[in-house]
């Protein structure tokens, strides 16, 4: 069952965002903070993907490097297609690759290609957290890039971060179920469970923030 606390500050923000009668819609976000948060010891950092039960409102975009085959069959599935012998033009050209990165959520890589990706691209992919999923030359892109649409990456640089857990069009219920998968999430991650969430809110684009925990 649907934490109350939850459920209330959701439906009140929503409620808020009506009589605000914004002319652009509305991202839900989530604002959290991690309590005694130290970048240097793993069990306090986040670095996680959570697919959302019901999407955030927005389908993320995904990038693939690959040559033949796996990039003719998977074109369709994705936002941009990269062959091989684009990735030392990229290399060079840093403000077109920084570009694409910062317009595409996701990157996936044949497995054969990634030395060469880490090598020429990671510089400005890896503090991105952009580095591509490999993948085999066989591998069913069509499946993971279906998972991908509907995933958040939670990546925490400092004790406050935040994540998009919907818009303001989705129904109350939906986004409380997305909402209640990133917190079942973190408190499997977290050390200390639940204690070492030091609050989390929830608000709309331009509204004011609702905590729930």
């Amino acid at each position: 069952m649907a934490d109350k606390k939850t459920v209330d500050t959701v439906e009140k923000i929503l409620e808020e965002s009506k009589k605000l009668n914004r002319k652009f819609k509305q991202n839900i976000d989530l604002v959290i903070n991690i309590k005694d948060f130290d970048p240097n010891n793993p069990k306090t950092r986040i670095d996680e993907e959570i697919i959302l039960p019901h999407g955030k409102g927005k389908e993320s975009k995904i990038a693939l490097f690959a040559s033949g085959e796996l990039a003719g069959k998977s074109k369709s599935h994705v936002d941009l297609l990269i062959k091989p012998d684009e990735i030392e033009d990229l290399s060079k050209d840093k403000k077109k690759l920084k570009k694409i990165a910062d317009e595409h959520d996701f990157f996936i890589a044949e497995a054969p290609l990634m030395p060469t990706i880490g090598k020429t691209l990671g510089t400005v992919l890896g503090p991105r957290g952009k580095m591509p999923k490999p993948v085999q030359p066989n591998a069913d892109i069509s499946s993971m890039a279906k998972n991908l649409r509907n995933t958040i990456k939670l990546r925490s640089k400092t004790k406050t971060f935040h994540t998009v857990v919907g818009n303001e069009q989705m129904s109350k219920e939906n986004i409380v179920d997305n909402i209640e998968a990133i917190i079942k999430r973190l408190e499997n991650k977290l050390e200390k469970s639940r204690i070492d969430l030091g609050s989390i809110y929830v608000k709309t684009t331009m509204g004011p923030p609702g905590r729930i925990v």
